[in-house]
């Protein structure tokens, strides 16, 4: 799969082709660009890197923030005033833009830094990222765990510089930029320094080294070169203060010489960015060149762990691309923590879990159990040290609680996790701060009251003990696991019978009939409290779209009433909200994966595509490529309950490994589809030469199986219309 991606895709604003079918009916606010980057990444590293422009969110690409339809350019063109580390993928409006340590190769005075030139010729694939900058300056980086390694290549200059400014940080939008509070940077021989910045609370240490032994070493502080000085420190910064500082590079090159720069990060202080340098790279003075291959080996196993056969180049290209985009966040930096002294497991860019849990975590979970162990740790680790399972975490002094978006989140990962029985956990740690956890904010209102508002947190809520039950019946506490299971049951406080829709509340992004057709425990009770099947098959209907006309998506702003007007089509957003991404399997409980079947394919086939334009909106951490990973499997995770349902695969072989096990996915009567055809439907499934009536398996089962037959046809059958998935499971 690594051949296939394209990192470009979705680092521009949408542009697909015009929707067809049901597809054409869906309506999204939020905004219409991916929102990612193309620099260099390591699967789930902690180190990435990219070209700066200083656009939002990432600091690369040409655009303005904005939270609705078309974004609004910064840049006319793509440009870049330096390279920069830690990026956000794929995020909205955190309001965390890191992008600190640039480095500007540079044949100008440093009153010219900061100017951003054009980039030109750009390349990428995962682990490495290339462009020529302003008047053919060769740049090329890589990156690896915990390090990075830039390689400049000059034109002949008698004084060509490499500039580090290690003030600089955030982005050039309005309230965007970041300072530093602290900083300390020191020469420790010629071609070697270190320093350390602490920006939000977080001390973030560098160790740096210049393969460049003609070249002088000097500091320099607001754009004037410290001859003779050593070394630099600033105790107290505030912006109105703060002067550019750093380290600089110079001499002379003939035409095409490349020089490299060594990068070691750390949170932990300059020795451990040393050490990582060192351990991050096979010697002591690595080559660009090993540690791109080093970088190349890493994802191509990260990457062989889901493929796809079949398909035009084009699709495969999009599926590597986001099964790559799945694997950047969250960041894992065991032993890095700054907030408390013992190593340990150590995770940040969960931003946000609201955007992950449902899609990204089961597919971490599947493919990587080992890896989901040491999140569920280092999650347990932030609650011990920091009192609250968080929401979202950031590379920041504090939890980012997101509140707002919801409620216990963390409770559905970890009772999957419990579930399959992975190795690594303490689990009656986990059930305390689970439990405690959920008495959290809304949780007390819930407690006490029956319901939470706003009206989605008593759905998260009741969901939350949920899971913790399971968690409490996993270590054999039954007695516990009565009393949530009880509280689990208030979910129904929240609906209107008479509607079948969620009570008037306020809601984070979207209404309630985006937040109405979550999978909840105990989805034959939902069914019941919209009608039966039949009404809410016909609720489902009109969110999705069936019978009505086209529509037309927001343009930039101003626009003027057709905010309003779009909103008040109460329709399925095309999976630009997160609550959407389960919708169309809320079919399968009603016993029409028919219609999750249409809507799947529907989405598949018209919302993603190739090129810079090639996502619908944001890609949310890699949450809406995860989406897009499974659905082309034919497989959707039901978070927290250890199911995943089964409809049509979108290519006629596929394989996932779950932990040590291959579970290929093979078809007959595959035909190819596309945004104009009408989808496959399922008429029968063999799971290890077994046929199964119900369009779902559990994640035991998954795991342990070695071969899933799906059998497809051009029309509906009975398969998967009378046994239902599970109601209320239970581990």
């Amino acid at each position: 799969m690594f051949e296939s991606v394209d990192p470009f895709i979705g680092t521009g604003v949408t542009d697909l082709p015009d929707p067809e079918g049901l597809a054409a009916t869906w309506w999204w606010p939020k905004p219409h660009v991916g929102n990612t980057h193309p620099g260099a990444t390591y699967p789930h590293g902690m180190v990435s890197a990219c070209a700066y422009s200083g656009a939002y969110p990432t600091g690369y690409g040409r655009f303005d923030k904005g939270t609705e339809g078309v974004p609004v350019s910064l840049h006319d063109n793509i440009v870049a005033s330096g390279f920069t580390h830690f990026q956000q993928s794929g995020t909205g409006a955190i309001r965390k833009y890191y992008n600190y340590i640039r480095v500007t190769p540079m044949l100008g005075p440093l009153d010219e830094l900061g100017t951003t030139w054009a980039l030109r010729d750009e390349q990428a694939e995962p682990g490495y990222y290339r462009a020529s900058l302003g008047d053919g300056l060769g740049c090329e980086i890589t990156v690896g765990p915990k390090s990075a390694i830039h390689r400049y290549r000059f034109p002949r200059s008698k004084d060509a510089r490499i500039v580090i400014d290690l003030s600089s940080g955030g982005l050039g939008i309005e309230h965007g930029r970041t300072v530093p509070m602290r900083a300390h940077l020191e020469t420790v021989a010629p071609g070697i320094a270190q320093g350390e910045v602490v920006v939000e609370g977080v001390p973030l240490a560098v160790y740096i080294e210049c393969d460049a032994p003609n070249w002088r070493q000097m500091l320099w502080y607001d754009r004037r070169l410290m001859a003779g000085g050593s070394r630099l420190d600033f105790d107290s910064i505030r912006p109105t203060t703060l002067r550019s500082f750093g380290l600089l590079h110079r001499g002379p090159t003939e035409s095409g010489e490349a020089v490299e720069v060594r990068i070691g990060f750390s949170l932990r202080g300059v020795e451990q960015a040393r050490r990582n340098l060192i351990e991050d790279c096979s010697e002591r003075r690595p080559s660009f060149d090993q540690r791109r291959a080093t970088t190349r080996k890493a994802w191509t196993e990260a990457l062989d762990l889901v493929r796809v056969e079949g398909g035009s180049s084009e699709r495969r290209q999009v599926f590597a691309t986001s099964l790559y985009h799945s694997a950047i966040k969250p960041c894992f930096a065991a032993d890095e923590s700054p907030f408390w002294p013992s190593d340990g497991p150590f995770v940040f860019d969960i931003a946000t879990m609201w955007d992950i849990y449902k899609t990204q975590l089961p597919l971490l979970l599947t493919t990587q159990p080992a890896r989901a162990a040491e999140l569920v740790n280092a999650l347990l680790l932030v609650a011990e040290e920091e009192g609250n399972l968080p929401i979202g975490y950031r590379m920041a002094r504090g939890t980012d609680r997101f509140f707002r978006q919801a409620s216990a989140l963390a409770h559905t990962f970890f009772a999957d996790v419990a579930a399959i029985g992975v190795s690594g956990v303490d689990w009656d740690w986990a059930l305390l701060h689970l439990h405690t956890d959920l008495r959290r904010n809304y949780g007390e209102e819930y407690v006490e009251k029956g319901v939470a508002h706003p009206i989605s947190h008593t759905l998260d809520l009741a969901y939350g003990y949920y899971c913790t039950a399971n968690v409490a019946r996993h270590v054999g506490d039954v007695r516990l696991a009565d009393e949530l299971d009880a509280l689990a049951e208030q979910w129904t406080h929240a609906f209107d019978p008479r509607t079948g829709l969620l009570i008037d509340s306020t809601f984070y992004e979207g209404g309630r009939w985006n937040y109405s057709f979550r999978l909840m425990h105990d989805m034959r009770k939902r069914i019941d409290l919209a009608g039966g099947d039949e009404a809410f098959v016909a609720l489902l209907d009109q969110f999705f779209g069936y019978g009505a006309p086209p529509v037309k998506q927001l343009g930039e702003p101003p626009f003027g009433q057709a905010l309003e007007a779009g909103y008040a089509l109460n329709r399925f957003e095309g999976l630009n909200n997160e609550p959407d991404m389960e919708a169309p399997w809320a079919y399968h409980y009603a016993g029409r994966p028919d219609r999750t079947a249409e809507v799947v394919h529907s989405a598949v086939h018209n919302q993603f595509g190739v090129g810079r334009g090639g996502l619908p909106g944001n890609d949310d951490s890699g949450g809406l490529s995860s989406w897009f990973v499974w659905a082309s499997l034919g497989l959707f995770p039901v978070a927290g309950q250890n199911t995943f349902l089964l409809s049509s695969p979108a290519f006629a072989y596929g394989s996932i490994t779950t932990g040590e096990t291959e579970t290929v996915i093979e078809t007959t009567g595959f035909s190819e589809p596309g945004p104009d055809t009408p989808p496959s439907y399922v008429q029968s499934v063999q799971i290890d030469d077994v046929s199964v009536d119900q369009a779902w398996l559990s994640g035991n089962e998954l795991h342990r199986a070695k071969r899933i037959h799906v059998e497809l046809g051009p029309a509906p059958s009975a398969w998967g219309t009378t046994v239902r998935p599970p109601n209320i499971p239970r581990s």
